[in-house]
């Protein structure tokens, strides 16, 4: 039934839909099941990439038999970890590896005024490599930012509200780049040719995209909050 636990059949037909490169929401038709459910099954188990079948079964056992949350774990709390998954599942469906992905949805689902390492170690129990090597990506592709409060010895890691827009930008840039390199290849190998034709389009198109997508980032209405980082 849909609104039933997964079987063991069930978690095996996700392991197969996986293994296919189905999305979440196929898999979900194949089951008769809501996605928000195959997507919180693969993320509390290993990832699209680490999904195991009988892993999952005997986890999900596991946790039934050490009982539900406390009572007194504040409801916020149980909420968040909601959300924090189906973020991390979405962000892995991108292709964004795994603990990163974990590390940004704590970030972006956080009251506070971002998180420092100790605290990401903390709420996520895992290593401060895993963190720093996390942080790494997301500041590389300017998804965080770094803050240390007067008179603070540690730095918190900020997620802005223009994350997203810091991000487009980034992906224009980088997008920038390799239309340069295929149109310096179509120069090369000649615009008359099949393949310098082929590679003037594509550079033609990658700038064409970069250009549409400023003009759009540009005209949503930032209601007095963000910044210009690009200037």
């Amino acid at each position: 039934m849909p609104g039933g636990r997964l079987t063991h059949d069930d978690r095996r037909r996700i392991a197969e839909g996986l293994a296919e490169g189905l999305t979440y929401a196929g898999i979900a038709r194949r089951l008769g099941r809501p996605t928000s459910t195959v997507s919180r099954e693969v993320s509390r188990n290993g990832g699209p990439d680490g999904y195991r079948a009988d892993h999952a079964h005997l986890a999900t056992a596991r946790r039934a038999r050490r009982g539900a949350p406390p009572a007194d774990r504040p409801a916020a709390a149980t909420a968040s970890g909601g959300f924090e998954e189906r973020l991390t599942a979405a962000l892995i469906s991108t292709g964004v590896p795994r603990m990163t992905a974990r590390v940004l949805a704590c970030l972006c689902g956080t009251d506070t005024r971002g998180l420092t390492s100790a605290d990401l170690v903390r709420r996520l129990q895992v290593s401060p490599a895993s963190v720093s090597h996390a942080i790494a990506y997301l500041e590389a592709q300017e998804l965080v930012r770094r803050e240390r409060d007067p008179g603070q010895r540690y730095e918190r890691y900020v997620v802005g509200d223009d994350v997203w827009y810091r991000s487009l930008l980034a992906s224009v840039r980088t997008n920038a780049l390799l239309a340069d390199a295929l149109q310096e290849g179509a120069e090369t190998l000649g615009p008359t040719t099949p393949a310098g034709a082929r590679l003037a389009e594509m550079s033609e198109f990658l700038n064409h995209l970069g250009a549409d997508l400023i003009k759009k980032a540009e005209a949503w209405p930032r209601k007095g909050r963000w910044g210009h980082p690009h200037r």
